[in-house]
């Protein structure tokens, strides 16, 4: 494909080339925002450093089965489900880390925007969640 195949493309098609040229914008703002936020998700090696020098609180997000088969050393079970109730449970302290872990990384993110919506401004997401953590070669216990 050259160029003018390029252009004669987008000179015949204005609507399709405009579409994806908001879709492009819309997501990079979004992943502006998501990072300037502290949205964006962290990976393991990120979230043991803040376990390790920050004291951080690990909470686990799944179910109570879930929970029993595996889970990151002293995490605590705060279903998804009820974490604005119980967000006193997690911390007393607003400004202490919180690394939230669901199964693959898509329910741990709402967890964290809840609890930074309740003030708890150094809430994260775990990337990828329990799964990503244990291909990592990361630790988990059932005890």
């Amino acid at each position: 494909m050259d160029m003018e195949q390029i252009q004669e493309f987008v000179v015949n098609h204005p609507f399709l080339w405009g579409g994806l040229v908001l879709a492009l914008i819309a997501l990079a703002v979004n992943e502006g925002l998501r990072t300037v936020k502290g949205q964006k998700p962290i990976p393991a090696n990120e979230a043991v450093r803040l376990m390790n020098t920050d004291d951080a609180v690990v909470v686990d997000t799944r179910s109570a089965a879930d929970f029993k088969k595996s889970h990151i050393l002293n995490a605590k079970h705060v279903p998804m489900a009820g974490i604005e109730e119980r967000a006193k449970e997690i911390s007393k302290n607003t400004d202490r880390v919180i690394i939230c872990y669901c199964g693959i990384g898509n329910v741990a993110p709402q967890a964290a925007a809840k609890l930074r919506k309740l003030g708890y401004s150094r809430a994260h997401a775990l990337k990828g969640g329990i799964n990503a953590w244990q291909a990592d070669g990361m630790p988990v216990t059932s005890k």
